[in-house]
């Protein structure tokens, strides 16, 4: 157990969640703010390790460990997340119009299932001003996510014309984008993770020739249906301005779960919960389109062991947010020494060697 997990963890589980988390974003901006703390942290954090690394849709990744969408909504963390090694970060969600966020409580810790009930409700300084920030290179490739706006559209044209907005403004900014069709915790009853929605929304997209000039992923719910899925592989199956698909987000069903029957909190379940039916999903999507789209693995990322089951069911990449609040500023280290190792003990080269070990495609 690490010094974070035996001595930090336990008191700042004593504060509020989401203080703790503002107090992450203001430390991480100072911190990465100067290049001596930059450097120290990559110091303790951050090591090359060639059989990590991997170009993928013309995108260079040092290593497949990413942070997910959900922890810096705002770009304010891109200069120190290198310093902690990752290698790869997503931005967002990040919404056309900026959006307060949904009522407090919006984050409620569930130690004994290693999960977070997360209910932001797509709360985001807006697309100009994140897009302000993206300016100029990084260090590491960092995805921008974009959702709707929360709020209830009048109308399937003006939700789609918030979607447009939104990708537009942003379609210059970041290595990669993210189509996140999937939040949970929003006031608008439109389920986007439909193919019948998805449909509509790429022929819009289409139909606008919005042209991105880099990698495209769909991020898509963790309640996904795998008739659902299929449909939509299909759907995407020969527009090639779609890279690939993120999968999954946050799970709504609480069933089994230890304490989060005693939260009336709204809200989407992340952490270990998740993992299963997410697990389940990227085996599905790289056995029936593997050969066609890239895969990033989310939900439910603690250990290598975790990271490494996603890669050889067919993730060539791998996100994560609640392992990292959960196991300290040490995690993504952690994962990338047990990655190297696992793939060395398994005779892989390379960690795209791996990619899909345990699921053939058909």
């Amino acid at each position: 157990m690490s010094i974070y997990e035996h001595a930090i963890r336990p008191l700042l589980f004593r504060l509020d969640p989401e203080r703790v988390h503002d107090a992450a974003i203001l430390a991480g901006r100072a911190l990465g703010s100067n290049p001596v703390t930059r450097g120290a942290l990559s110091l303790l954090y951050r090591r090359e390790r060639p059989i990590l690394a991997q170009r993928i849709a013309g995108v260079g990744f040092r290593n497949p460990v990413g942070l997910a969408a959900g922890f810096d909504k705002n770009a304010r963390l891109t200069r120190v997340l290198p310093s902690l090694g990752f290698g790869f970060a997503e931005v967002g969600s990040v919404t056309a119009r900026a959006y307060g966020g949904n009522p407090r409580p919006r984050l409620v810790r569930l130690p004994e299932d290693r999960a977070i009930i997360v209910n932001y409700g797509l709360k985001s300084d807006g697309a100009i001003a994140v897009r302000k920030r993206l300016r100029g290179r990084h260090a590491i490739p960092i995805g921008v996510n974009v959702a709707a706006t929360n709020t209830r559209f009048a109308s399937d044209d003006d939700a789609l014309d918030d979607w447009i907005n939104g990708l537009r403004l942003l379609s210059g900014s970041g290595d990669y984008l993210t189509i996140n069709l999937s939040c949970p915790n929003t006031h608008d009853p439109r389920n986007w993770c439909a193919p019948e929605m998805a449909r509509e929304l790429i022929r819009r997209i289409e139909s606008e020739n919005l042209a991105f000039g880099k990698p495209v992923f769909l991020k898509l719910s963790a309640d996904l249906a795998t008739e659902d899925l299929d449909r939509i592989i299909l759907l995407c199956r020969s527009r090639q301005w779609i890279t690939g698909f993120i999968i999954a987000n946050l799970v709504k069903e609480r069933k089994g779960l230890r304490l989060a029957s005693q939260h009336a909190s709204r809200g989407g379940i992340s952490g270990v919960p998740v993992m299963p039916r997410s697990l389940a999903l990227v085996r599905r999507a790289y056995g029936k389109a593997g050969n066609r789209f890239v895969i990033i693995g989310c939900g439910g990322v603690f250990t290598a062991e975790d990271a490494y089951a996603y890669i050889r069911a067919g993730a060539s990449l791998v996100q994560l947010v609640t392992g990292l609040i959960y196991g300290g500023p040490g995690t993504v280290k952690r994962i990338n020494d047990g990655l190297a190792r696992l793939l060395k003990r398994d005779g892989f080269r390379n960690v795209r060697d791996a990619v899909g070990a345990d699921r053939p495609l058909s």
